[in-house]
């Protein structure tokens, strides 16, 4: 019996197919399929029990979102054995897309065609081109949104969807909230001598009060669309962010919450690009250490704090330090793990604390945990993790010089 049952697992990442549309053809093109990362259905579970065959076809209008769910399958368990539950995987699936979804394959067909009435919303803040071997040049468009624009609530409630799959523990937001502003990267293309424009992907960030009279941007949500990673949307996309808010004089500094590593290495770059150019960053002052003329021309010019302006100092001084001399490495070395060894400084502290209130046997247990040897074992690790980290980013940035 469970040899039998086993047969009716199925893999729920490669049964989910979720596809942006342009043209009818690509429907049934499945070189234009991508898969979910993370599946939000069953508990986080990647098996959906209950199914032979099972397809799950999630298909959006590479605009304006209009979906199509349909979910089939070539038998269900419950067709063959009595008192076994199927998992209610449409139902689940339900739960996360909006209302406004059609079933019907022709019917989404059709909704095509209104794609050629489809713009962006909101302001546009920023315009370029990426390269590609086989169109040539396309046209990219930037557009700042918010929910007062006509439209926007619903598509908004179609285009989050997609951080359930691709974000780890995504949320949907309260778009409601008018301190939430949206912005979108959107592709221009042609079809059938009309320009029309397919969503890339978008980023969410929330405005918070800072005493008395400032705000400070936070981005919470950031995601570039699969078939449009790579190619350098992120980047640009973030520039034209912190651009904008860098416009605004009201803003004390813009940060992120809770940022993945990646998201981190993105800012990284992004930051060096725009503080390269300033005179407190320039090579004859990097190896002078970091400064209080850093700290408050990033701080003032471009709104980045102060820990996030010292990463920058530490990206732009290895760029300028030739590694291959010992004394100036060994400089270098040092410069960073001063700032890393932060963390262990604060063990330090907590020990002396404990001397003062623990009992003997409780202080081993505490001090076999901050050991010296391992401190710097570690520290060391953490050293060449970083220096590898900004190396790419440093590789990045003559590669687009």
């Amino acid at each position: 019996m469970e040899k039998k049952l086993a047969e009716y697992k199925c893999d729920t990442n490669e049964a989910i197919s979720l596809k942006l549309v342009r043209f009818p053809e690509d429907v049934d093109d499945d070189s234009t399929t991508f898969h979910p990362e993370y599946i939000p259905i069953n508990h986080k579970c990647e098996v959906a029990f209950g199914y032979k065959g099972l397809q799950i076809q999630l298909f959006y209008a590479a605009g304006n979102l209009s979906t199509l769910f349909k979910v089939k399958y070539t038998s269900k368990v419950t067709e063959t054995f009595d008192c076994v539950e199927a998992d209610d995987v449409e139902g689940k699936i339900r739960e996360i897309i909006p209302a406004g979804f059609t079933c019907n394959t022709d019917d989404f067909i059709s909704l095509l065609e209104k794609e050629a009435n489809f713009k962006p919303f909101g302001t546009l803040l920023h315009t370029y081109t990426v390269h590609s071997e086989e169109a040539g040049e396309l046209t990219y468009q930037i557009h700042k949104a918010d929910v007062t624009c006509p439209g926007f609530r619903e598509y908004h409630e179609r285009l989050q969807t997609f951080l359930m799959w691709f974000i780890e523990t995504a949320s949907f937001i309260d778009a409601d909230d008018d301190r939430w502003d949206f912005f979108l990267v959107f592709e221009k293309y042609n079809k059938d001598g009309e320009t029309l424009y397919a969503t890339v992907g978008y980023m969410t960030v929330y405005n918070y009060y800072v005493y008395p009279d400032k705000t400070r941007p936070r981005v919470s949500q950031m995601l570039i669309l699969p078939p449009f990673q790579g190619e350098g949307h992120g980047a640009q996309l973030l520039e034209a962010v912190h651009r904008f808010y860098c416009s605004l004089p009201k803003v004390q500094d813009i940060t992120a919450e809770d940022p993945s590593e990646n998201y981190v290495k993105l800012r990284d770059y992004v930051l060096v690009k725009l503080c390269q150019g300033l005179p407190s960053f320039a090579a004859d002052k990097l190896h002078l250490g970091f400064s209080a003329d850093m700290i408050k021309e990033a701080q003032d010019k471009l709104k980045i704090n102060k820990k996030h302006a010292r990463r920058v100092y530490e990206i732009l001084r290895l760029r300028a330090t030739d590694m291959s001399d010992e004394d100036k490495a060994r400089e270098y070395r040092l410069e960073v793990k001063k700032r890393l060894f932060g963390p262990y400084r604060k063990n330090q502290r907590e020990l002396a604390k404990m001397r003062k209130c623990l009992r003997p046997e409780e202080l081993v247990s505490h001090m076999s945990q901050m050991d010296t040897q391992t401190q710097h074992e570690e520290l060391e690790k953490s050293y060449q993790d970083v220096v590898e980290d900004y190396r790419r980013i440093i590789e990045r940035l003559a590669s687009q010089a």
